[in-house]
């Protein structure tokens, strides 16, 4: 049997989670090629997933701490979906995938790894990019390393920032 080395996912697979929110803490850092971060709105930020589903997995996240979309203000509610739509865009433009998961999991109970700020994850899909790995190991190949994802698609989110 081969083995197939993922060591960046202990941390995820420990829930090894820091005491303070990932989403507030990040951008206060100004350190956005250290976080993944592609892009920085008036009320959301776009940062790519520590551990994605496939490569090109983003999330968008508003800067304020709210754990229910009702909660945002009318431009939250715009600018993320606005951003959604671009990211998509640009995700289509850079990596050509064959379509998109988009999807937000509010509370525990629905699956959210960070319950308490709301996010929202933007998913590339290409036909055929499932496999017997997640069946059978429970693992998912992700077959880019994050560093040149970022790279590659900082530049893109960059240049068309409004």
């Amino acid at each position: 049997m081969e083995s197939l080395w993922a060591p960046w996912r202990m941390a995820y697979v420990e829930n090894a989670w820091p005491s303070s929110c990932i989403f507030c803490e990040t951008p206060s850092t100004q350190q956005d090629e250290k976080n993944f971060i592609l892009y920085r709105g008036k009320s959301v930020f776009i940062l790519m997933n520590l551990y994605p589903y496939n490569p090109g997995h983003v999330m968008i996240a508003p800067y304020r701490h709210l754990d229910d979309l009702k909660k945002l203000s009318a431009e939250e509610q715009t600018e993320l979906i606005q951003e959604a739509a671009r990211s998509t865009s640009l995700l289509r433009q850079t990596m050509n995938p064959d379509g998109f998961n988009l999807g937000m999991n509010q509370g525990k109970a629905a699956g959210a790894g960070i319950e308490d700020h709301l996010h929202l994850h933007i998913v590339p899909r290409w036909n055929g990019d499932t496999n017997f790995m997640p069946i059978v190991a429970a693992t998912k190949v992700i077959p880019e390393e994050l560093t040149a994802t970022y790279r590659k698609l900082a530049s893109v989110f960059r240049e068309t920032q409004k």
